[in-house]
């Protein structure tokens, strides 16, 4: 019987988020400083056998569900033989991956082919110029050819996954609304969190989840709930009235899932975290790079779950950003 990783709260952990690299080739403000980024040396970074390594460990604690992030993934060199690496260990039954889209097009068959079927592209504007103030570059056009390869190919349903900013994203939720309803993409509103890398995050630039189903009944009507199959689950999901979409919001400020949350996460530089907010961090990389057997990894991967704070309290007096931005950390 395949052990599972329970925390003290009675958490299953099934799903790990492993970031591959730190760089991006655009500079999302509520995730990177616009410049004079520092990325981490590549001799750093966790090598594809690691990451292999590391997932086959994770599988005998309960592990089933594996999601590449960033940085920005796909600048990740020859990135679909990791995918089919991790698509070749058999408990492995679902493998994502979470990107910015400006190189998925050239990428979408590939990551395919290699075994991967699950797919989120952040894109938090159908504007170009909004894009651009966002992200501080260009490149909007690329972000939607990449949509439309990855769903020509075969993933589907593709995912969007837009940051929800008071003050400058109200205006993208009816667009993004019928960018959802025109090609069949469910776009997930994410409220925006407290992990940019200039610490300029307040509440009060929070555009609540409530807020964006308020905005889009009134443009389209009732935007009536969906049972949720997966009770692990981030997003709260909705259709349109009429049948013609969905969309989801991550309300992780208003209405956070820390008690349902089944998921810890491996650094770009082979730091593991129970908690995307967690302020420790247990370096397993150390353990694989000083000769470390399997079971030193799984113990590590045990102590981590079992030490797993009760939420992240970001709407407490007690909450703490923690030093490393998205990027750094992975999303």
């Amino acid at each position: 019987m395949t052990e599972q990783l329970i925390d003290s709260f009675g958490r299953v952990h099934t799903n790990l988020r492993i970031s591959v690299t730190d760089r991006c080739n655009i500079r999302c403000f509520y995730c990177m400083p616009a410049d004079n980024v520092q990325f981490m040396d590549r001799e750093l970074l966790l090598t594809f056998e690691e990451i292999e390594r590391l997932v086959r460990v994770a599988v005998r604690l309960g592990v089933n569900k594996v999601r590449l992030t960033g940085g920005e993934p796909l600048v990740r060199r020859d990135l679909y033989k990791l995918v089919a690496k991790i698509a070749a260990i058999p408990e492995i039954h679902d493998i994502g991956i979470t990107t910015n889209g400006i190189l998925l097009a050239e990428q979408a068959q590939d990551l395919y082919d290699a075994g991967m079927r699950r797919i989120n592209v952040s894109l938090d504007a159908m504007s170009a110029d909004k894009f651009k103030q966002i992200t501080r570059r260009d490149g909007f056009e690329k972000v939607i050819a990449g949509i439309q390869a990855a769903q020509k190919v075969g993933f589907h349903p593709v995912k969007v996954n837009a940051v929800a900013v008071r003050g400058l994203t109200e205006d993208e939720v009816i667009p993004l609304g019928e960018f959802a309803r025109r090609t069949g993409v469910e776009i997930r509103f994410i409220e925006f969190m407290p992990l940019d890398a200039d610490n300029a995050w307040e509440r009060d630039k929070v555009l609540f989840g409530h807020e964006i189903i308020e905005i889009l009944s009134r443009e389209f009507g009732p935007m009536n709930p969906i049972g949720q199959s997966d009770p692990g689950a981030p997003a709260t999901d909705f259709e349109f009235a009429d049948g013609g979409g969905r969309i989801g919001l991550i309300a992780s400020v208003s209405q956070p899932f820390c008690m349902s949350c089944n998921r810890f996460r491996v650094t770009a530089d082979g730091k593991l975290r129970n908690c995307l907010f967690s302020l420790e961090e247990t370096d397993v990389k150390s353990i694989i790079r000083g000769g470390g057997s399997d079971d030193d990894i799984a113990q590590a991967i045990r102590d981590s779950i079992a030490a797993k704070k009760e939420g992240h309290e970001i709407n407490t007096a007690r909450f703490i950003q923690p030093e490393r931005p998205m990027y750094s950390i992975g999303g």
